[in-house]
């Protein structure tokens, strides 16, 4: 169910996209009323206007809705930790003393080991 929502998802953010590219501004309005290429248009002088606005309304509107369900679906889930993440749990490491001898200088069976024969 999730993979097909992210699916949905990520066509009607495409489709959102490109529908809020393809449509003009405000002020391209003004150049229409003088005559420069209003009989040109597929859908004609307003009602380009009236159709993109809407299916960019509802695409914006199940954009919202999808991205609330997918986000309660992921939200559920429980995300599975690192080990090594939290350290405070974990057991200290092993400690090993070692007794020092009463000796401070290691004894050598030859006093002048430096010194060649």
């Amino acid at each position: 169910m999730y993979e097909i929502l992210l699916v949905v998802y990520l066509i009607v953010a495409l489709a959102l996209i490109g529908f809020v590219l393809i449509q003009q501004g405000k002020g391209a309005d003004m150049g229409s009323s003088f005559g420069a290429g209003a009989s040109a248009t597929v859908f004609g002088s307003s009602g380009a206007g009236n159709f993109m606005t809407k299916t960019t309304t509802v695409l914006a509107t199940v954009f919202f809705v999808l991205s609330i369900a997918l986000g309660n679906l992921t939200a559920g889930q429980i995300k599975q930790t690192d080990e090594w993440s939290d350290l405070s749990e974990a057991a200290p490491a092993a400690v090993e003393l070692v007794k020092p001898e009463n000796k401070d200088v290691p004894a050598s069976d030859n006093k002048n080991s430096d010194v060649p024969n």
